[in-house]
């Protein structure tokens, strides 16, 4: 086993964040792990909120939460490859590279999935994460740690849905994203970084404060508290759109969206949540459109990201607005629910 001495931690107690339920956190102590065989200890740097973790505020955790987390490997276990000091982040899908979809790099879509990071096992909240090497992505020195969590949930999330898109739509001139959260401003961000920064994006939300962030990242926003989606988009000139990608989880959202899909259109789902109805005959079959899901993403969509972040890292950054240390978390949390926040970081 290959460690850092000035990082010897075993047997060692830490303290971490206690999802306790009710949106409080308190705080416990666990033992720092030791990595067995093929896996990583990761001291933790930053961890991104998300929305998908209101479940843990309000519910509680029996596991530590975090998904979006970037750190330093500050020990190997037996059978690794990574370097003592590698700097990257952390997949949020333990998979096993072994099933059809593994070996097809379909690597979100797992048959044996083994965890979900931060959900059913402990997560990048505490100041070390143990993990199976394979979900580890290095990044390298050239990025902050907080700038290399853009690569998973802003990034990674919403350049899949646009890729998946993309295989069933070749010729996509307009977009729709429902929701201006931190998925619906990735989804913006990945949309001008994927089409160029003249594709027309438009951006659905109740906050002022979030359209507000969505028109100085080059989006078109549409207030929906102000007026329905059809009188917002005909405000800028259009009726119909080609893509619509939904991070807003609600059906609301959904179903307008569907009813402003052009022949040939596709709504892609990524937030979860709420339901969608179709008539299948109208909104499906006559006009060709198409309705799929979009689950994260694929670990060997990192490089290809990596390569944008690198090149649009001002940009991209715009996104993360708040940052907070790990004593602060009580309070990034409630900050993030009040919804006038971009993507909210802790660092440690």
């Amino acid at each position: 086993m290959t460690t850092i001495a000035a990082n010897n931690v075993a047997n060692k107690p830490m303290r971490v964040p206690s999802f306790i339920g009710g949106g409080k956190i308190g705080w416990a102590e666990k033992p720092i792990p030791e990595p067995g065989p093929g896996q990583l200890l990761i001291q933790v740097k930053a961890n991104a909120l998300c929305g998908s973790e209101r479940g843990q505020f309000f519910g509680g955790s029996e596991a530590t939460p975090g998904h979006e987390a970037a750190g330093i490997v500050v020990k190997a276990g037996p059978g690794t490859k990574t370097t003592v000091g590698s700097r990257g982040v952390i997949f949020l899908m333990d998979f096993c590279g072994e099933c059809r979809s593994c070996k097809l790099g379909l690597t979100n879509q797992c048959l044996q999935k083994r965890a979900d990071m931060g959900f059913n096992r402990d997560g990048g909240y505490g100041p070390y994460e143990l993990i199976n090497e394979n979900i580890f992505f290095e990044v390298g020195d050239d990025l902050s740690f907080a700038e290399m969590t853009m690569l998973l949930d802003v990034m990674g999330t919403s350049s899949h849905a646009i890729r998946r898109a993309k295989m069933l739509h070749p010729d996509i001139q307009s977009i729709l994203v429902t929701g201006a959260g931190p998925v619906g401003l990735g989804a913006l961000v990945m949309c001008k970084l994927r089409f160029g920064k003249d594709m027309p994006v438009f951006v659905t939300d109740i906050s002022t404060w979030r359209l507000g962030l969505v028109e100085r990242l080059g989006g078109s926003p549409i207030n929906v508290a102000q007026g329905d989606l059809e009188q917002g988009l005909k405000g800028f000139g259009h009726s119909k759109i080609d893509l619509a990608i939904d991070g807003s989880g609600k059906s609301t959202a959904r179903q307008s969206a569907v009813q402003v899909l052009n022949q040939r259109g596709i709504l892609v789902c990524v937030g979860h949540g709420e339901e969608v109805r179709l008539d299948v005959s109208r909104d499906l079959i006559a006009t060709e459109r198409a309705v799929m899901g979009s689950e994260y993403f694929a670990y060997e969509e990192f490089a290809g990201n990596l390569e944008l972040l690198r090149a649009n890292r001002d940009y991209v950054g715009q996104i993360i607005t708040h940052r907070f240390g790990v004593d602060e978390i009580q309070g990034a949390f409630e900050t993030f629910y009040k919804g006038e926040t971009g993507k909210v970081v802790i660092e440690q």
